[in-house]
């Protein structure tokens, strides 16, 4: 990469960057293949243009998992140092967005497993979201259920959290989990059925209702 590239942006930045156009794919690129290309060959206006378009999004999706603002830092600035040190390795200037992505959530969970067992991707840690009509009591209840849904999750093997996180995730096709976890296609069903069933298990060793989360 040339020696005169800037550096990623890498401060918080909630608001930086552009989401991808309407009508396209979330992690299309959205830009020009030729502004992708002079990018990667580390020209630093085209530099700028791609992790101006991309950085906020990247934010968006490292906050989905729930991180604090400093562990959102490092995994997006981590993303960007890999693809400063991995440009050749993205083929396709038009799947630069699904490159970062990719990227950015294994290292997301690479951070999660290093945090042990206790740590539950986004997605299942929270499936019971704050509703301002609740009365205090159904508040107390709910906040009650999704701490006792929290502990059977993190009961969970991590291989289990990572693959319902991924099949919770809307964007996430089972091609997609394939290759995010190395899976071939024909096993996510079976190996799906064994996770839930097991955190249908969990569910039941912690008093959970299990009418009353989507398992």
């Amino acid at each position: 990469m040339s020696q005169t590239m800037r550096g990623p942006h890498t401060g918080p930045a909630p608001d930086a960057g552009t989401a991808p156009e309407a009508g396209s794919s979330a992690t299309g690129s959205g830009l020009a293949p030729e502004v992708v290309r002079r990018a990667l060959e580390g020209q630093p206006d085209a530099w700028e243009t791609l992790v101006g378009h991309y950085h906020g999004y990247l934010y968006r999706v490292a906050r989905s998992f729930r991180l604090d603002d400093a562990t959102c830092d490092d995994v997006v600035q981590t993303t960007w140092l890999r693809l400063l040190e991995h440009a050749s390795a993205v083929r396709d200037p038009g799947r630069v967005g699904a490159w970062l992505v990719t990227t950015l959530r294994r290292h997301i969970f690479s951070v999660l497993r290093s945090h042990g067992p206790g740590s539950a991707p986004a997605g299942l840690g929270v499936m019971d979201p704050p509703d301002p009509g609740r009365s205090p009591e159904q508040a107390v209840t709910a906040s009650d259920r999704a701490a006792r849904i929290s502990v059977a999750l993190r009961r969970l093997p991590a291989p289990d959290r990572e693959l319902l996180a991924l099949l919770m995730d809307s964007s996430s096709s089972y091609r997609a989990v394939s290759a995010e976890l190395k899976m071939p296609v024909g096993s996510i069903g079976p190996k799906r059925a064994r996770s839930l069933e097991r955190l249908r298990r969990e569910l039941d060793a912690v008093g959970v209702d299990r009418e009353l989360v989507s398992v």
